[in-house]
Order: structure tokens, then sequence, then C-alpha cells
């Protein structure tokens, strides 16, 4: 039996629940005039950002639980996943998420991603970083605390750090915005992903 206590595997586990953990509170915190408030993603609204991350986590039952393809998903998690109740909706991925990344086995099954096959430690490690500067977003968004836990920053910055050149590439991030060379962690991540800390 794994020691809890030095297996890698529980500690990214840990990090995955503390991101789902507070995005959740920033989601609950909501006000109910704020869901159409801009956020620092680009031309994506409070509500928008909220269904950009429930969805990630809604991709997690089909790739990694029932070991389908993003081409056997198709357009199934496609446009509004939060209907009435966004904040339920939320609740239900987060919680399906949570219940499949710490199945038995999970984290060393192949998950297959656009990319290619990829061990669901590493996309367990994606979404978590994901959910955490997506925390950062939202908090922003509806003036709620935007500190960031230590660990998940520095989880974050790694799963950035390698790819951090070609992110603005991709379209899906702003360029990297230059911090202080003596800027916390949190700065330097969060310039990395093109955010103004």
């Amino acid at each position: 039996m794994a020691d809890t206590r030095t297996d890698p595997r529980t500690g990214l586990l840990d990090r995955h629940a503390e991101a789902l953990r507070l995005f959740g509170e920033r989601v609950h915190a909501i006000r109910d005039d704020q869901w159409d408030a801009p956020t620092p993603c680009a031309d994506w609204t409070v509500r928008d950002l909220v269904n950009h991350v429930t969805g990630e986590q809604r991709w997690v039952l089909p790739l990694l639980d029932e070991g389908l393809t993003v081409a056997d998903v198709g357009d199934a998690l496609d446009g509004d996943l939060l209907g009435d109740d966004p904040v339920a909706a939320w609740d239900t991925a987060a919680t399906a998420a949570r219940a499949a990344f710490t199945a038995p086995g999970a984290l060393d099954r192949p998950v297959a991603l656009s990319a290619g096959p990829t061990p669901g430690s590493a996309y367990c490690r994606e979404l978590t970083c994901d959910c955490t500067v997506h925390t950062w977003d939202l908090s922003r968004a509806i003036g709620a605390d935007e500190r960031l836990p230590q660990a998940l920053v520095e989880l974050a910055t790694e799963v950035v750090t390698p790819y951090a050149g070609d992110l603005a590439a991709s379209g899906m991030f702003a360029p990297p915005v230059e911090v202080p060379a003596d800027a916390d962690a949190q700065t330097r991540l969060l310039g990395l992903t093109g955010r103004k800390a």
C-alpha cells in the first residue's frame, strides 16, 4: 500500500479538491446581477466563464470514467450547460469529476485527449491548473478575494511553464504580461497566462 504522506498522487488529488472547492465558493458567491458581468477572459461574461469550467468538469466522466474519445463525445457538451440553476450545474459537475478522479486506478488510466493518449494524472493536473487560474478570473470579476493558495499556484505554474511561449498562439490566451523581477509567484503565474494582477 502506498504511503499517502509521500504519494504524489495523493497530493495531486488534494490540490484538485482544493481547486474545485475554491472555484465553487466563488460560484456560490455570485450575485444575481453579476452573471452578465465581464471577466478578465476576453468576450466572456461571468456566466460564460462558469459554463466553461463546468464543461471542463463534465468532460471528465466520458473521457476518464467511460473511456470515450473526444470524437465519441462530439458536440454533446457544447453550448449552455448551466440551465436555469448555474450553481447546481456547477456543483453536480464538480462532484462527478471528483468522484471520477478519486476512483481506484483513475490517475493511471490513459485518457484519449485531442493531443493524444494522456495519463489520468496529467489530465487531472491540467484541469486543476485551469480551475485555479479561472478562480482568479472569477474572483476579479465578482470582487472576491483574489489570493490563490501557494500550492495551487506552484502546480499551475509547473503545468503552464513548458507551454508558456505557445499559449497566446493557441488563441485561448492573451499574450504573456511582463511582471517585475521581484514579482510573487501568483503574479508570475498570471503574467504567464496573459493576465494583469
